[in-house]
């Protein structure tokens, strides 16, 4: 895999992820409306029509799987042109156009009029959050949409088995299990020509500067300059701080300080260590020089962006 995706894809993991299964039978249309920043789906068995709101229509065949990135609403169904049944709402909620909610029982009879199937959608929404994680979501068009392939059969056939059983540990190896289908995926959108790959995605083809990326993303914590970073790639100073800013769009140390800050962000969010412990970690020398550049980038202070982080804060669900 891509070293430069690997790291940045660490704190990219699911928690909790809510899965829906529909067996469906023509005319069928599902509108997911839940405000996730990320869903993954793909037909378990038969072919479908993906639509995000004010997008064009995308074939969903059996084993393709698309990444769609939220939070607007989008519909998938039998055809273009069929109404939604229902709508599914945040944490899995159903209802029918017009509000009423329904059992996800009632959903399947809604969208099948029976219990059984050949067509089957498997959704999930993908709780991802922070700084780091931003930086591949906003890598992606509203829709990646990857045709199957043997590195997705696996994860798929045993989320699918998983899904039949009630046993202990069964969301951690969904979550684990989706990790996996996401990364695969994500890693096959960006190897193709017509993903737009972003610069620090392709810039890992090089061997120095993906040298030097992979240092970065793994290691913020040492004291990294153009000259110990040129030292581990082999270049001059000069030579690599110009392929650097070439490949990747930026200096390296204006990307070591951006990366720094995205992991400060994350780790005070998502965890209770003090401002010191944080600083050390990304490579700031204490609180007080984090915090002044925390502020001078993001415009807050690290504990403002603590709070706000908590205060919106979601508990997490499991799987439907």
């Amino acid at each position: 895999m891509n070293d430069a995706l690997t790291a940045l894809l660490q704190d990219v993991r699911a928690r909790g992820a809510v899965f829906d299964q529909s067996a469906l039978v023509p005319p069928w249309s599902l509108r997911f409306a839940d405000p996730g920043p990320l869903g993954v789906l793909t037909m378990l068995s038969g072919n479908a029509w993906l639509r995000p709101d004010g997008g064009e229509p995308t074939p969903l065949n059996r084993g393709d799987v698309a990444i769609v990135v939220g939070p607007q609403p989008y519909t998938v169904a039998d055809s273009p042109d069929t109404a939604p049944v229902a709508i599914v709402g945040e944490h899995g909620i159903c209802a029918i156009p017009g509000g009423s909610r329904i059992t996800a029982d009632e959903l399947a009879m809604c969208a099948t009029g029976t219990t059984t199937a050949e067509t089957i959608l498997l959704r999930s929404s993908y709780p991802v959050r922070g700084r780091v994680s931003d930086r591949v979501l906003t890598s992606l068009p509203r829709v990646a949409l990857v045709p199957a392939g043997p590195e997705r059969s696996l994860p798929l056939a045993m989320i699918e088995a998983e899904l039949r059983k009630d046993a202990p540990g069964r969301q951690a190896l969904l979550d684990r299990l989706l990790d996996t289908l996401l990364i695969t995926t994500l890693r096959d959108w960006f190897d193709r020509s017509e993903a737009g790959a972003p610069a620090w995605y392709r810039a890992h083809g090089d061997p120095a500067v993906g040298h030097a990326l992979k240092l970065i993303h793994t290691e913020p914590a040492r004291p990294w300059t153009v000259a110990s970073l040129a030292a581990e790639t082999g270049m001059s100073r000069a030579r690599f701080a110009l392929r650097f800013a070439d490949l990747v769009g930026q200096p390296p140390m204006t990307y070591l300080t951006e990366w720094r800050l995205c992991r400060a962000a994350d780790l005070l969010s998502d965890t209770d260590a003090t401002l010191d412990a944080i600083a050390r970690q990304v490579g700031y020398s204490n609180a007080y020089t984090l915090s002044v550049a925390f502020k001078r980038a993001s415009g807050i202070r690290p504990s403002e962006h603590r709070a706000a982080a908590r205060s919106v804060r979601s508990p997490a669900h499991g799987p439907h």
